[in-house]
Formats: structure tokens, sequence, C-alpha cells
């Protein structure tokens, strides 16, 4: 299966876009990575002197790349998701700028009104982030 460009697959546009590439994209299973560098927005102010990428953008980043592999697999058809919850979201190691995060994700149920994934972030062989969540899928406006 050749790779769509990510901004073909999500609404995302910088600097709220969180997925650098798909590398398995399958019905069950997706698998993407992000680099953070010292140029992210949010590191100016998470931390000043002691950069960290914030929880809540690992886990925007984890769903972003279950989106954008839902929609790589035809399982969204023409529709947008929208994160509804996020559920037993953990953090393990802290990710800084410089780290490559692989991003695992399952799709545990899909419906025609939404989509349910879990996912884990990964620097090198280390869990970084783990969560689970719902995403409700809506027409594109337009």
């Amino acid at each position: 299966m050749a790779y769509k460009d990510i901004k073909d697959l999500l609404p995302h546009r910088e600097p709220f876009l969180y997925v650098d590439k798909l590398t398995e994209v399958s019905d069950a299973r997706i698998v993407g990575t992000r680099k953070y560098t010292k140029d992210d927005y949010f590191f100016q102010g998470h931390f000043p002197g002691y950069p960290v990428v914030p929880g809540v953008i690992l886990v925007e980043s984890m769903a972003q790349c279950g989106g954008a592999g839902a929609a790589q697999s035809g399982i969204l058809g023409d529709k947008l998701f929208f994160l509804a919850t996020v559920d037993k979201a953990k953090f393990r190691r802290q990710v800084v700028p410089g780290d490559e995060v692989r991003f695992e994700i399952e799709n545990v149920q899909v419906t025609s009104r939404g989509i349910r994934q879990s996912g884990k972030a990964y620097v090198g062989d280390q869990l970084a982030a783990e969560a689970s969540w719902l995403c409700l899928m809506g027409d594109k406006e337009g």
C-alpha cells in the first residue's frame, strides 16, 4: 500500500499537525512517527529551560496517527473524526526535543458513528505514554 501524504489524510495543519508519517496501516493496526524539535511552539512555555512535550500533545498525536491510519485504510469513508473521550491515559517517560516517537495504534471498535482506538507512544523501545480514546465521525461541511 502506498502511503498518502499526512496532509491528504488529516484536516490538521501546522502548528497543530503532530504526525510526520505512517509506516504501517491495516484494518486492525496503525503505526506512525513524529519527531519533536526544539522549534515546536509548545516548548516555549512547557517548560522554559526544561522543555517537555505536554501529555495532552502526546495523546492528541496518538489520536491523529489513529485518524490518519483510519483514513488511509478507508475506514472513515469521507467523514471527519472528532476526539470525544480519552480514557486510561498514562505517561511513563518524558519526551523532549529531538525525540522521535513511534505511535502504535489499535482499532478496538469501528461503527458507522465512531471509532474506538488505543495506543502507545514509544521513544526507541521505551514506553512514553498510553491511552485509549473515542472519536466520533461527522460529515465534512463545506
